[in-house]
């Protein structure tokens, strides 16, 4: 069976590159050039679904085929159609004697959405505490972080040369520059309000993602793990009924009708599915109050679009160019928070305080903070 997965073996084309190949829209993501090929190395990829992970591995895949004289040496299997980590360890198991058999020195192991099967790290733990991969290049993929987070401790000294590698929907300027090479502010525009529909998704752009199918991919994610779907809508909906304002755990609590430990939960899956980023208070003395009341953000406009489909909402556009540029100074910051005093702070990160404004601000700021509105925005990301 798992040669099915691997037709370079007998010289056939991979199907996901042939599907890849035939798209308008097309990109080789930056994020592969991260992962560790030197041996020994356990790398985690992890990402929400259909952001690009299957085909970034497949494209790395293909450059180390290039390189390679045995096509053997090269591994990959889709872990969502095994039941437990007995399974994987016999699929492993199997992939080792024929790599035996051909003498093979080094391989690349490739294991695609593996933090779907339960126990899944046992099977991982096993076969490096019995070095059966010690000369070897694994790459496991899922679509949450916190199954590796949970499990760090576990992997802890085993990752040799690995690595950890988010991966996320494109920005704005990763977008734009898949339409044009040079930043023209009327082409800003033009984009910009594309990205809004699209957001970071080339399956979107390209056609091969709605609404609805995120949302079920979401609750699949949620169902593996035994938590109820309904109450993961019920939180989401409270979520943009407070945006964009800080609210507390305890008030969704009080719209859900369940306990604040509970919400908390939940707020948790959604971060570690990269759903929903959740944002600190601080204060302008630097100090971060964990206390306070919190924002949170949906990460990419096509999330939040297919969120507010799933929770009967409208998304206005003031709270979402507010959480397009929270995400953006994040992911260049790897910080976020906000300040509310006498006046409201969207974004503090690095040297940057900005409020966003979907029109002009009726009210003065002080000199050090940048007030965008929507005619900024494009330019201001792509400068960022």
């Amino acid at each position: 069976m798992i040669e099915e997965f691997n037709p370079w073996w007998i010289g056939e084309e991979d199907e996901d590159l042939e599907e890849f190949n035939k798209l308008k829209y097309r990109v080789f993501p930056e994020w592969v050039k991260k992962i560790s090929l030197k041996p020994f190395s356990l790398n985690f990829i992890t990402g929400l679904r259909r952001v690009g992970k299957t085909t970034g591995m497949k494209l790395l895949i293909q450059n180390i085929l290039k390189n390679t004289k045995n096509p053997f040496s090269v591994f990959y299997y889709s872990c969502e159609i095994l039941e437990n980590h007995i399974d994987l360890l016999e699929i492993l198991r199997e992939y080792r004697k024929l790599k035996e058999g051909k003498k093979i020195k080094t391989s690349y192991i490739f294991l695609d959405e593996i933090t779907l099967l339960d126990g899944w790290w046992r099977a991982i733990k096993f076969v490096i505490d019995r070095h059966w991969f010690k000369n070897d290049v694994l790459v496991l993929s899922g679509s949450s972080s916190l199954t590796i987070k949970q499990y760090s401790e576990t992997f802890g000294g085993r990752m040799g040369t690995g690595k950890t590698v988010k991966v996320l929907p494109l920005s704005f300027r990763d977008l734009y520059f898949l339409f044009y090479n040079d930043f023209l502010k009327g082409k800003g525009k033009e984009i910009f309000e594309k990205y809004l529909e699209t957001g970071g998704f080339l399956a979107v752009l390209n056609k091969r993602l709605r609404e609805h199918e995120l949302v079920s991919l979401i609750k699949t994610d949620f169902k593996k793990i035994e938590r109820s779907t309904e109450l993961a809508k019920d939180v989401i909906s409270s979520v943009f009924s407070k945006a964009p304002s800080a609210c507390s755990y305890h008030s969704i609590a009080r719209d859900t009708g369940v306990s604040v430990n509970s919400v908390r939960e939940y707020l948790e899956i959604f971060r570690n599915l990269f759903v929903l980023l959740e944002i600190s208070y601080k204060g302008l003395d630097n100090r971060i109050y964990p206390r306070k009341e919190k924002k949170f953000i949906l990460r990419d406009p096509f999330i939040a679009k297919s969120m507010a489909l799933w929770a009967n909402k409208e998304i206005r556009k003031d709270f979402l160019y507010e959480w397009i540029v929270q995400e953006h100074l994040y992911q260049k910051f790897g910080e976020i928070y906000y300040y509310r005093n006498k006046y409201e702070i969207d974004c503090l990160a690095g040297n940057f305080k900005v409020e966003v404004k979907a029109g002009k601000p009726h009210r003065r700021y002080p000199r050090n903070v940048l007030v965008l509105d929507e005619e900024d925005l494009p330019e201001f990301l792509m400068r960022l």
